[in-house]
């Protein structure tokens, strides 16, 4: 995992830089970190936990800064969500919607990444 999460992290700092203010691996041990912590410019952050067995959560942690949360996640707590397992938490812990991101890490980072950036209104994207 250590280096999706180096590539994840360069991808935040570099195709990002106009939201992401700083980004650390935490948790684990350096050579095997529990997950990639990218801080936005809002005083927010976002989590991302990658696991071998293809688990995963994009939690982007909103509540300090106005009470929300948004995570996507396969955990199999949601059978009724027709993406099953894969959902999405919007906004809130119990309004779980489906979700349609990427299987593949990467692109899915990317596609939470440009959620927060509209979500933040700012209009210049960086590629």
């Amino acid at each position: 995992m250590l280096l999706i999460y180096q590539t994840l992290e360069k991808t935040a700092q570099t195709d990002f830089s106009g939201i992401v203010k700083d980004t650390a691996l935490i948790g684990g041990r350096s050579a095997q970190p529990n997950k990639l912590r990218v801080f936005l410019i809002d005083g927010s952050f976002l989590d991302v936990w990658l696991s071998d067995d293809n688990d995963y959560s994009f939690h982007w942690e909103q509540r300090a800064v106005r009470g929300l949360i948004h995570r996507w996640d396969n955990a199999p707590d949601h059978p009724e969500i027709e993406t099953f397992p894969h959902h999405f938490h919007d906004g809130k812990e119990k309004n779980v919607r489906s979700s349609k991101l990427d299987t593949n890490f990467k692109i899915a980072f990317k596609e939470v990444l440009i959620f927060i950036k509209t979500e933040l209104n700012i209009k210049k994207l960086i590629y």
